[in-house]
């Protein structure tokens, strides 16, 4: 039986990664997102790869213009079998100099906009007896860092928000949840990002192309599972800010500013948070191999965590 699947976020990085995928497998796609141009070029490449396409313009924060992307999802279609959300915003500034109006839409875009997907998918699988809903979360969900306090507080909160729902659905036969969490992934999400750190944010090495990501949500649809991470670091990473914080917390700083932040200046700038960037959208950002020189940053921090590590044992 072919797929029906949603996909929030689809006009940009992961989500247009997922979408694509989804697309080269003969799936029935909605593509939602909140730029009608960057959704239409999103469309054109999912159909050429092989889906079935309905693109609906759709702001998450909206829970009616979400509602009524389901519905319109379920009159195209039938139903909805998977529902991806992948629509996120982020902000880079020490926390006292991000404006309060964009951490707040950071916050509400991330935490409220998952809430309204969330809910709406729920009751449509509810209510048709089945269906798989994968949010995207973060690395930074489950660590925290300098500079990224709104995108951090607000995946804190996905990551809690999903894992309630996991618990909820345990008396929902054919209901799942899964989380996937990415470490650093190359997508325009960093240059898209509203900026008052005075330099250009960038994924800091090691970094996943988005169709690894889109892999894996393609298998979480197949055999959903609860948390699944996606990066070859995120688990030293994690390691080290749970169980070694004073190492984590001394090195965390100089790595954001090393690896995190690129040489370009750039003036404070309110980014794709409060509306869409169309010309900035894509499947990919421009942070591949070529920059990796601050690789070395990640090399020392793993050597000095283990060193740490034995030091604690010792």
């Amino acid at each position: 039986m072919t797929r029906v699947v949603v996909v929030t976020g689809a006009s940009s990085g992961i989500g247009l990664a997922t979408a694509r995928a989804f697309a080269r497998q003969g799936a029935r796609l909605v593509l939602a997102g909140r730029s009608s141009d960057s959704l239409a070029v999103a469309a054109r490449l999912c159909t050429a790869d092989g889906g079935d396409v309905l693109a609906v313009p759709t702001d998450v924060l909206q829970a009616a213009e979400v509602d009524a992307l389901m519905e319109a999802a379920e009159r195209r279609f039938g139903r909805v079998d998977v529902v991806v959300h992948a629509a996120a915003v982020l902000a880079y500034g020490r926390f006292e100099d991000v404006p309060s109006d964009i951490f707040d839409q950071v916050v509400c875009v991330n935490v409220r906009g998952t809430a309204n997907v969330g809910r709406s998918a729920l009751h449509g699988f509810r209510r048709q007896g089945g269906g798989t809903l994968i949010v995207v979360g973060s690395l930074l969900g489950m660590i925290a860092t300098p500079y990224l306090s709104a995108y951090v507080a607000s995946k804190w909160a996905v990551h809690g928000l999903t894992r309630s729902w996991q618990i909820e659905v345990r008396s929902d036969p054919g209901v799942e949840v899964a989380l996937v969490w990415p470490g650093s992934v190359n997508t325009p999400a960093y240059s898209q990002a509203a900026n008052y750190a005075g330099r250009i944010g960038r994924p800091p090495p090691p970094i996943d192309p988005p169709e690894k990501v889109a892999r894996r949500i393609l298998r979480l649809a197949d055999r959903p599972s609860r948390s699944v991470s996606v990066g070859v670091a995120n688990g030293l990473t994690v390691f080290g800010f749970r169980n070694l914080p004073a190492f984590f917390d001394v090195l965390v700083t100089p790595l954001m500013r090393a690896g995190a932040l690129s040489r370009e200046e750039i003036g404070p700038h309110p980014g794709n948070v409060m509306v869409p960037c169309p010309a900035g959208d894509g499947e990919y950002g421009r942070w591949g191999r070529h920059w990796l020189r601050a690789i070395g940053g990640t090399a020392v921090a793993s050597v000095l965590v283990a060193a740490g590590w034995k030091t604690v044992r010792s």
